[in-house]
């Protein structure tokens, strides 16, 4: 190796990426400079903030039966 060549380093890694949105399903800058990351812009953003804000992403579960006092088992029925 010459004196004058400099010593060779690993390629950084690029600070941004593309991933899926995950509303839409298309490209999605992953990066600081989109304020709507992971999303691809404003409306999707929203369309999750509004599915969120209506549920739609509760966790399932089974109803108890309409004549259990709320599900406390110390209560008697």
């Amino acid at each position: 190796m010459a004196a004058d060549t400099p010593p060779k380093t690993a390629p950084q890694p690029s600070a941004t990426r593309t991933v899926v949105c995950p509303t839409c399903g298309g490209d999605s800058l992953y990066s600081p400079a989109n304020r709507y990351r992971p999303f691809c812009g404003e409306r999707c953003k929203q369309i999750d903030l509004g599915a969120w804000a209506s549920e739609d992403f509760r966790m399932p579960t089974e109803a108890p039966p309409l004549d259990a006092q709320y599900g406390d088992p110390r209560v008697e029925h």
